[in-house]
C-alpha cells in the first residue's frame, strides 16, 4: 500500500496565501457588530466552550485577550458569565439569546459567501469537505502538542535536578 504523498510545495503556497485572502474577506463582509475575533469566541461558546481557559486553548490565545474579548461580548449582551455550580469560584460562559442570533446571522452571511466561492473550484462539495476537514485536523494536532507537553513536564519532574 501506498504511502499518501507529500502535497507540492507550490499546492501548499497557494493554499497559505488562499487561506490569507479568504480570511481578510471573511473579516469585511462580518455582520458590522463583529469582529472576526468576536466571531471566533462566540463560535467556541456556542460549540459548548464554557471556561475561558478552554476558550484560550482552542483558539490558542492568552488569557488577557480572551479576557478582553468576553468582557466587550458582555457588556454587548452577546454572551453572560454564571457561576459554576458548586464552585461558585469558577465562571461558565453561554451565549444569550441576542449572542445565538448575532453567531447565527453571521454564520450564514459567511456560509453564504464561502458556498459562492466554493462554487468556482472543479469540486464545490470536495472543497467544503476540505475546509470543514481542518477543524477536527487542529484539534488533532493541538491534543498531539498537549500530549508532548504533559510528557515533558513529567519528564522534566522526574530529573533528579527538578525542583520539587
Amino acid at each position: 500500500m501506498n504511502e499518501p504523498s507529500a502535497p507540492d510545495q507550490t499546492d501548499t503556497h497557494q493554499a497559505i496565501r488562499s487561506l490569507a485572502r479568504l480570511a481578510r474577506m471573511l473579516e469585511r463582509i462580518m455582520p458590522e457588530r463583529l469582529s472576526m475575533a468576536d466571531f471566533r469566541m462566540l463560535s467556541a461558546i456556542g460549540d459548548g466552550e464554557a471556561r475561558a481557559s478552554r476558550l484560550a486553548h482552542r483558539l490558542a490565545l492568552g488569557k488577557p485577550t480572551v479576557s478582553a474579548t468576553v468582557d466587550s461580548l458582555v457588556k454587548r449582551g452577546l454572551v453572560a458569565r454564571t457561576a459554576h455550580g458548586a464552585d461558585q469560584r469558577a465562571i461558565d460562559l453561554a451565549l444569550t439569546v441576542d449572542g445565538v442570533a448575532v453567531l447565527a446571522e453571521a454564520d450564514a452571511v459567511l456560509g453564504r459567501a464561502l458556498e459562492r466561492i466554493a462554487v468556482e473550484t472543479p469540486q464545490p462539495d470536495a472543497t467544503l469537505r476540505a475546509l470543514a476537514g481542518l477543524g477536527p485536523a487542529l484539534d488533532v494536532l493541538l491534543a498531539a502538542r498537549d500530549a508532548r507537553l504533559t510528557a515533558g513536564d513529567r519528564a522534566a519532574a522526574s530529573r533528579p535536578d527538578a525542583a520539587g
